[in-house]
């Protein structure tokens, strides 16, 4: 299971700004996805682990998280991303 990180395209900016927003501040937690969830990142500094490795991100990249992945969230600089489920 892999993480996708990539630059958004202008045409995914502008389907994310109708995605729900949610923050949190630097923070480590565990987190298990039980469906995709692609995520625009707005603001932040995040580096998950997995079982394949560390995945780091920040404001302004696009992340993808495969269905049944568990990682750990580490939240170095408050984070706050558009997302969606499916």
């Amino acid at each position: 299971m892999k993480i996708e990180v990539r630059r958004p395209t202008e045409d995914d900016k502008k389907k994310a700004s109708a995605w729900p927003v949610w923050t949190k501040e630097a923070s480590t937690f565990p987190w298990h996805y039980d469906d995709q969830e692609t995520c625009l990142i707005l603001e932040g500094e995040v580096t998950v682990k997995t079982a394949q490795g560390p995945v780091s991100f920040r404001g302004g990249d696009l992340v993808v998280f495969p269905k049944g992945l568990d990682c750990t969230w580490e939240i170095r600089k408050a984070v706050k991303k558009r997302y969606k489920f499916g």
